[in-house]
């Protein structure tokens, strides 16, 4: 079976060689922007009513590594690929949530951090809504990692 996305657009960032690991919402780097192609001319009509956005991406310059991933802190441990977010996935498929700023235009959208490179090429635009939230989510593995530290807690 052979899957083809086509890009709508694309995604615009202060990041152009690497970027974070976690969109960060107060992320004061540079400027954040969406933007649609032509074609998709009116498609963001009523976004400006929700809060946050799913946005999904292409990490054109990321590549397969593997199935085991190595986390920053995890003291030389491995998870299992799927067990991670690293970026260097069989799919390079990127989703971050980012808050909606503004819409600029009918083609353009400003919003919060995104751990998206400069020009990333956009997959598609979903609004996030109060029952997208599982409240009894876990931080599985994570939770004897620190991400803001980058350290782990376990021994």
């Amino acid at each position: 079976m052979r899957i083809v996305f086509e890009p709508i657009g694309a995604v615009h960032t202060p990041y152009s060689e690497k970027a974070p690991r976690q969109p960060m919402e107060d992320d004061e780097s540079g400027e954040f922007l969406i933007e649609l192609f032509p074609l998709y001319r009116g498609a963001l009509r009523l976004i400006d009513r929700f809060r946050y956005v799913y946005v999904l991406f292409y990490m054109d310059r990321t590549g397969y590594r593997g199935n085991a991933a190595h986390p920053p802190g995890l003291k030389g441990g491995s998870v299992g690929l799927f067990a991670s977010r690293s970026p260097h996935r069989p799919n390079a498929i990127g989703l971050d949530v980012a808050r909606i700023i503004e819409v600029v235009d009918d083609l353009r959208l400003r919003t919060s951090g995104l751990s998206a490179l400069d020009g990333s090429p956009l997959l598609d635009l979903k609004p996030y809504t109060p029952g997208d939230v599982k409240p009894d989510a876990n931080p599985g593995w994570i939770s004897g990692y620190d991400e803001t530290s980058g350290q782990s807690n376990q021994e």
